[in-house]
């Protein structure tokens, strides 16, 4: 399948996913069901994550965009999904940059996965950019920093639940299986 249209399948993909299931479903913490906030676990930044290495600054931050307006439009949001988006693909260069061995620009068409990068890396680079779109996200939603701890446990329920779903994706639908962009020394 082609590499555009495997992106245009997993945008449609993780968007309905998103709205017509993980919406509708208000998770607690296991550890007290009565007195956690209820949170929901966010698998469309995803396609942000496993967009190719060698896609332009300029498409990324266009298709994140596009991603969080249509996320926004159906949990009417009005464009916090599409602020926390943005941010995140503005600084995914740059996490990638600092976790790689070799320029982005060696990378043709590869994404990044468990299997290609190794766990160290990946869980890296997601957890940073995932830490950085909760926390854009539920700031601009919550608009206080007087409840600090309601803000940090929505942040880090929804990031372990999220990164569940993006090891679990990286798992199953890695397709370059012998690709390595760290060293094997």
């Amino acid at each position: 399948m082609s590499i555009y249209l495997r992106n245009i399948f997993r945008f449609v993909l993780l968007v309905l996913i998103q709205v017509l299931l993980l919406n509708k479903i208000p998770l607690r913490w296991w550890a007290n069901p009565s007195g956690f906030p209820p949170y929901t676990p966010f698998i469309y930044p995803l396609f942000i994550l496993v967009l190719p290495l060698s896609t332009p600054v300029w498409f990324l931050l266009i298709s994140s965009f596009t991603m969080g307006v249509t996320i926004d439009a159906f949990m009417d949001t009005g464009g916090i999904h599409a602020a926390a988006c943005v941010l995140m693909a503005f600084f995914r260069t740059n996490v990638l940059v600092a976790l790689l061995p070799k320029r982005l620009s060696e990378y043709p068409n590869t994404s990044p996965n468990i299997k290609s990068m190794g766990w160290t890396p990946f869980l890296t680079y997601s957890a940073v950019l995932l830490l950085l779109h909760h926390l854009v996200f539920y700031i601009i939603e919550i608009w206080s920093f007087s409840s600090m701890g309601y803000l940090l446990i929505k942040v880090l329920a929804t990031l372990v639940t999220s990164m569940a779903f993006v090891v679990l994706y990286s798992l199953l639908f890695s397709t370059s299986l012998n690709a390595t962009y760290y060293d094997n020394k």
